[in-house]
């Protein structure tokens, strides 16, 4: 019988990462190119990345899906707010993918298929209920609750990096004050190092991440404040929804323990102690490819080619 495959795209704000993902989550080939800024753009780069996904799969493509950053309505199938890609919101962008994609297509928001690939295939094995908390770019987070991922009403739950946690912080993309995604993304991550050490030229998450490891005292005080702020949007949701593990994914955690010793440690302090004693706080296991690979088994099992108690959409 010859082996079918899957393909998943993770769209962000900074870059589409798509691959080839085999029935048991494994991931064959990957790419990812720069995400345009505008959405002809974004739907030719999409094109020529499923063109060369068919030419390079060792057998058939059964499904597709994509995860994107924003609040997806799921009831609309379109994406209403897109804090880190304007260029969708509002657009129709389920048809639009339909027909460039000639084989059933499935969308959700990103971090909800990171979450799914991480319980499918990565350090959510063998757990009926997880958070996954996604730092890059922005925040995203996904909730898997008795073995299956929680959309909410509309397909908006999960997220995490909109709960407020600092009310006189900054503005977020968004349009609120003091979101979680404000105070503890990349972005401010570098903009809190500037504020410190008065230096412009550092733009970047991975050079403060070298400057840290080098002991710049500045650095480190940016990943410090950082993590705290993290720790507290990762504590509320351990006391609110008393999950079996918490997994941290995204870019900002390749900065390892650097930044996750003091965000479990923040977690700690901000969780009740009973749910807590439960719940273990871990590194996603997938990487960046968790958007990806949970993007591919979340198309299978929607677009019925496995078992599911419920039809696709």
């Amino acid at each position: 019988m010859t082996a079918s495959y899957d393909a998943g795209f993770d769209i962000g704000g900074t870059r589409i990462k798509y691959g080839l993902v085999d029935r048991e989550g494994r991931l064959v080939w990957k790419g990812k190119v720069r995400s345009p800024g505008t959405m002809d753009g974004f739907l030719a780069a999409v094109a020529e990345a499923w063109a060369g996904l068919k030419r390079r799969a060792p057998g058939p493509v059964r499904s597709c899906g994509f995860g994107i950053a924003g609040f997806y309505s799921t009831g609309e199938r379109r994406v209403l707010q897109s804090p880190n890609y304007p260029g969708l919101d509002g657009y129709p962008i389920l048809p639009a993918l339909r027909e460039i994609v000639g084989v059933p297509v499935r969308v959700g928001n990103d971090a909800n298929m990171a979450a799914y690939g991480e319980f499918r295939h990565g350090a959510g094995r063998g757990v009926r209920s997880l958070v996954l908390f996604t730092v890059g770019t922005g925040i995203g987070g996904g909730l898997i609750l008795d073995g299956r991922l929680w959309e909410g009403e509309g397909g908006f739950a999960g997220e995490l990096g909109h709960i407020t946690v600092n009310p006189e912080g900054e503005t977020c993309g968004c349009g609120r004050r003091g979101c979680l995604e404000s105070e503890a993304a990349a972005p401010r991550l570098v903009r809190r190092f500037q504020e410190l050490s008065g230096r412009t030229d550092v733009t970047d998450s991975r050079e403060v991440y070298l400057l840290a490891r080098a002991g710049d005292p500045a650095a480190l005080e940016s990943f410090r404040r950082t993590a705290r702020w993290l720790g507290i949007g990762i504590g509320t949701v351990i006391t609110a929804l008393n999950p079996a593990k918490v997994l941290i994914g995204g870019g900002v955690v390749s900065a390892g323990k650097l930044f996750l010793g003091p965000v479990i440690e923040a977690a700690r302090r901000s969780s009740h102690p009973i749910p807590l004693a439960g719940c273990r706080v871990e590194r996603a296991a997938l990487g960046n490819d968790a958007g990806l690979v949970g993007a591919a088994a979340w198309a299978r099992l929607r677009a019925g080619t496995e078992r599911s108690g419920r039809p696709g959409r």
